[in-house]
């Protein structure tokens, strides 16, 4: 919080969709993110295919920026990665959603998902969700994910999602592959 609030002011606050699973939620993100997003990107398994340089993010300025940069992607362009919520157990698991910064080869729904909250499916649920959202939400007929080639876990979400590799792009400095989950073979 920048500072307290006077009595009977509420702070402005960006709106987004609520979003269900079975299992989570995917919902706006809260200046409590901020802590557990900075833990996520401070793994170096997951900083590798996440941030700009690849390096983890070791600072709380740093996981600060990171973590503005995916809640002003939702007031600048209405839209954004969702913080993926646990619902069981209400922790902060990633971050997964729609995503376009300038260059970008098209209309990404990505996902990032904390290594403690890996292999229980939660990137394919989320992601899943995340593109019956879009899909019905913007007219568009395909969306992106563009993945680093040594990244084997997030190829496995991408097949699980039936999404193809279709080309490449130059992505922070070095080659990866766009995958590309198509309206009509979508089957969420």
């Amino acid at each position: 919080m920048i500072a307290p609030l006077r009595p009977g002011v509420t702070p402005a606050q960006a709106s987004s969709p609520l979003l269900e699973t079975e299992r989570l939620r995917l919902r706006q993100w809260q200046g409590s993110d901020m802590a557990p997003y900075t833990a996520m990107l401070s793994d170096p398994g997951t900083a590798r295919f996440i941030t700009v340089d690849g390096k983890p993010v070791i600072d709380e300025m740093t996981g600060w920026r990171h973590t503005v940069v995916m809640a002003g992607h939702w007031v600048i362009h209405g839209a954004g990665m969702f913080v993926v919520e646990e619902k069981s157990s209400g922790q902060f698991a990633g971050r997964v959603g729609p995503w376009r910064p300038p260059g970008w080869p098209g209309f990404e729904v990505g996902w990032g998902i904390a290594r403690e909250f890996r292999g229980k499916g939660y990137a394919v649920e989320a992601a899943r969700a995340s593109i019956d959202w879009s899909f019905a939400t913007y007219d568009i007929e395909r969306i992106v994910h563009c993945i680093d080639r040594e990244n084997a876990g997030s190829q496995g979400v991408a097949r699980k999602l039936g999404a193809k590799p279709d080309g490449e792009i130059e992505l922070f400095g070095h080659v990866a592959d766009v995958w590309v989950t198509h309206r009509a073979t979508w089957q969420g």
